[in-house]
């Protein structure tokens, strides 16, 4: 299966470590673009300067429609933030979004959070690992 990660670059770290774990299951996964970067940076504090400017220069909101289209899912990295549990950002959410309307499979790491777009959430219908990996099968 081919799976696309979405989640803030606050967890970039974590997002690279799931990617090695579901390449050694025999997917095909894709990152956004810089995470392993950010990653190695082991700081949060890069993330501001990525941000609009980032995003308009290099058509970032684009692009990874583009490849969550040519995906088969997408896994939401829905960790602790900003005191929310299972917190899911505006570009998660956008991306959740792309994939419902693509009829993609959504997975979410944790479940789902408190947040004021939970029942959008709900109704995309995402299946739920409960930090599990081992539940996404080809």
């Amino acid at each position: 299966m081919k799976i696309i990660i979405c989640g803030s670059m606050k967890v970039s770290e974590k997002m690279v470590k799931i990617k090695v774990k579901l390449e050694k299951a025999g997917h095909k996964v894709l990152l956004p673009r810089h995470t392993e970067e950010y990653a190695e940076m082991k700081t949060s504090d890069h993330i501001h300067n990525e941000s609009v400017k980032n995003k308009i220069d290099n058509d970032l909101i684009r692009d990874y429609y583009n490849e969550i289209q040519g995906g088969d899912a997408i896994l939401a990295i829905n960790e602790d933030l900003n005191e929310i549990p299972g917190y899911i950002g505006g570009n998660t959410f956008l991306e959740m979004g792309f994939a419902h309307v693509l009829n993609k499979k959504i997975f979410l790491l944790n479940e789902i959070p408190e947040m004021n777009y939970k029942d959008e959430i709900v109704a995309m219908q995402p299946i739920i690992l409960n930090d599990s990996l081992e539940q996404i099968k080809n």
